[in-house]
């Protein structure tokens, strides 16, 4: 067999008027597409706490937990999870979303913890006294009992 010393010519200059395959990274943000698979988000106000995520996730990255009435926090561990968006699929409430954040790159382990928090208890309810009907008191009505509207005279 024979080697040409020129037999590589016609290739490379095929590809130096080529566009580059590649894209210089650092320096130009990189655009994922729409349906990309990154970080998993939690919104906790729409999680109802039925943990079909946490019992799908093939790499058990994820757990959720109960703190309060009708009140769920997450805990994922983006150093386990596959990315795989398994547990934002089973959601039936939509309170996980996977978002296109890849760069999660990190020298600190632990910042791979995240803790997703639970919303704050909503205020007590307060019971404000009722008032009397309208026209009652043009009426001559005396006010229900257990109002705190003073009682009024009949004529």
């Amino acid at each position: 067999m024979r080697k040409w010393p020129g037999r590589m010519t016609g290739e490379v200059l095929r590809h130096v008027a080529q566009r580059p395959a590649t894209v210089n990274y650092p320096a130009q943000r990189a655009e994922m597409p729409s349906a990309y698979r990154g970080k998993i988000v939690f919104h906790a106000a729409k999680c109802v706490g039925c943990k079909l995520c946490q019992k799908d996730c093939p790499a058990g990255a994820l757990v959720i937990n109960k703190v309060g009435e009708k009140r769920f926090e997450a805990i994922f561990q983006f150093d386990r999870c596959i990315y795989c968006a398994q547990c934002v699929d089973s959601c039936n409430k939509d309170a996980m979303e996977s978002t296109r954040e890849f760069e999660l790159a990190t020298l600190d382990r632990s910042t791979l913890r995240v803790h997703y928090h639970a919303p704050p208890p909503p205020p007590p309810v307060v019971a404000l006294p009722t008032p009397p009907p309208v026209g009652a008191a043009s009426a001559g009505l005396e006010a229900p009992a257990g109002s705190t509207t003073p009682a009024r005279e009949t004529p």
